[in-house]
C-alpha cells in the first residue's frame, strides 16, 4: 500500500491500529461478495469513518444497487439521449501529473433546468455512473501504460458564468442527488477538486452542499478566483491543461476550450422538453380562488439572504408578485402581473436586504368563473453563518473569502 500512495502521490493517512482491526473485521465480513484488495477496500471504510457495520451496508447497497442498474453493461450498451450528450457539461481531456484522469466540469454553464425537464431522471443516473466507469477503465489504461497502480480523479471545476439561476431548489435538489449517487457507489474516487472563478455566490452553493461534504473531502478541494493558473499547473501538465485555461491543449483546429472533449453546455432549446418533468410532482399544490388572492408568508431573518420560487399553473394564466411586509403594509419588489406559467414553469430569485416577511402573491382576483391550482415550491436561503465562512477559508489557496471576492469580477445578486 504504501508503494501506491507513493507512486500516486496520494496523501492517503497511513492506518491506525484499530483502524487495522477494523479492516481486517471488514475484510472477513464482505468475503462473499468483494475481492480482498485492502487498497480497494480501504475506501468503503474511509467513506465511513471506519465503522465496519456502516461500511458493509454501503458496500452491499451499492452492489444491488449497480446489478439494477446494470453497471457492468453502460460501456458496451448505454448511450446516453442525444440532449445529454450535446448540454450536458464536462468532458475527460487527459491526465494530472500523478496520472489519474482529469475532467473538467463546466457548472456556470449548465442548464440543469432544461436537461431535467428534458430528459429522465434514469438517464442522468446512467449518464454520470458511465462517466465513473470510464474513470475506472482509464485507471487500468494508465496503470498498465505507466507500470503501476493509477487511481483517482482531478476534476477542474469552472464556476465562471454561475449565477442565482444555480440555486433553482428542484435543480440543486438533482444536483446533489447525482453527487450522492456517485459518492455512495465509488468511495474515495475524487482525488483534487480544484474550483476556480468562485463566484460570490459560493459560500451560498457551499452551504447547500456541505451535508454531503466529508472532512476527508475538504482536504482535496482548493478554492481559487480568475487566478488559478499557478494552480492548476502544480498538478497537471501544460500538455494535459486546456489553453484556455494557461496550458498548452487544443483542439485539432486549434480552439483553445477543447470543444472535442469537452462539452460546453448553454441553454437546453425547448424542442427537447419532455411534458412531464420529475421535479413536478416534487412540489406543493395549492389552489387560489375565483375573484381572490392568496399570500405565502416566508420568514427572513438574516440580511442577504436568496428567496428562491418557481410555480406552474394548471390550463390558465396566473397573477404574480413578491411583496415585502413594511409598516403593516405590502410593498411590491415584484409588482403582480399575469403570467403564462400553465404553458411554462415560472421561476426566479431576489436577494433579501431587509429582515421581516416576504410574500409570495398569487392573484386570481380578475377571474370571477374558475379558481386556479399552483404546483409551487420556495425556499430561503440564508447567507454563509461564521462556521461555514471559517471552512470556506481554509479552502481557499492563498488568502479568504473576502479577499478573493473583491479581488476578481464576480457574479453579482
Amino acid at each position: 500500500m504504501n508503494d501506491i500512495n507513493a507512486n500516486n502521490n496520494y496523501n492517503r493517512k497511513p492506518l491506525t491500529p484499530k483502524e487495522q482491526k477494523a479492516l481486517q473485521q471488514f475484510k472477513e465480513n464482505t468475503k462473499d461478495i468483494a475481492d480482498q484488495n485492502s487498497y480497494d477496500l480501504e475506501k468503503w471504510l474511509r467513506a465511513r469513518c471506519f465503522d465496519v457495520r456502516k461500511a458493509e451496508q454501503m458496500l452491499r447497497n451499492s452492489i444491488d444497487f449497480k446489478q439494477k442498474i446494470k453497471v457492468n453493461t453502460l460501456l458496451q450498451e448505454y448511450k446516453p439521449p442525444e440532449v445529454l450528450r450535446k448540454y450536458l457539461t464536462g468532458g475527460f481531456c487527459g491526465h494530472a501529473i500523478d496520472g489519474s484522469p482529469l475532467r473538467v466540469e463546466l457548472f456556470g454553464k449548465l442548464d440543469i433546468k432544461g436537461l431535467m425537464f428534458s430528459t429522465k431522471k434514469s438517464d442522468l443516473e446512467k449518464t454520470k455512473l458511465l462517466q465513473c466507469e470510464l474513470t475506472i477503465r482509464d485507471w487500468a489504461e494508465q496503470s498498465k501504460k505507466l507500470g503501476r497502480p493509477v487511481d483517482g480523479l482531478t476534476v477542474i471545476f469552472d464556476m465562471a458564468d454561475t449565477g442565482t439561476s444555480m440555486l433553482w431548489v428542484p435543480g440543486m435538489q438533482m444536483y446533489l442527488h447525482l453527487v450522492k449517487i456517485l459518492e455512495d457507489n465509488y468511495p474515495e474516487m475524487m482525488r483534487r477538486l480544484l474550483v476556480i472563478n468562485a463566484p460570490r455566490i459560493f459560500p451560498l452553493l457551499y452551504k447547500i452542499a456541505r451535508p454531503l461534504i466529508s472532512e476527508e473531502m475538504k482536504q482535496k478541494i482548493h478554492v481559487k478566483g480568475d487566478d488559478y493558473k499557478d494552480l492548476l499547473l502544480r498538478y497537471i501538465d501544460p500538455d494535459n491543461l486546456p489553453a484556455c485555461y494557461g496550458g498548452r491543449l487544443t483542439d485539432p483546429d486549434g480552439n483553445p476550450k477543447c470543444v472535442t472533449m469537452i462539452c460546453q453546455g448553454g441553454t437546453v432549446p425547448e424542442k427537447y422538453y419532455l411534458q412531464n418533468s420529475d421535479n413536478i410532482s416534487q412540489m406543493q399544490s395549492t389552489t387560489v380562488p375565483r375573484g381572490d388572492k392568496l399570500y405565502l408568508e416566508y420568514r427572513v431573518d438574516k440580511p442577504g439572504s436568496v428567496i428562491s420560487w418557481e410555480f406552474q399553473s394548471e390550463d390558465h394564466d396566473v397573477g404574480f408578485g413578491l411583496l415585502y411586509e413594511e409598516n403593516e403594509k405590502y410593498v411590491p419588489i415584484r409588482p403582480l402581473a399575469r403570467v403564462n406559467s400553465h404553458h411554462v414553469l415560472e421561476d426566479g430569485v431576489h436577494t433579501c436586504e431587509k429582515t421581516g416577511k416576504y410574500f409570495l402573491c398569487f392573484d386570481n382576483s380578475f377571474s370571477w368563473t374558475r379558481s386556479k391550482k399552483i404546483r409551487y415550491v420556495c425556499e430561503v436561503i440564508a447567507p454563509d453563518d461564521s462556521l461555514i465562512s471559517r471552512e470556506i477559508n481554509k479552502l481557499i489557496e492563498d488568502g479568504d473569502w473576502e479577499t478573493l471576492s473583491e479581488r476578481f469580477e464576480t457574479t453579482h445578486l
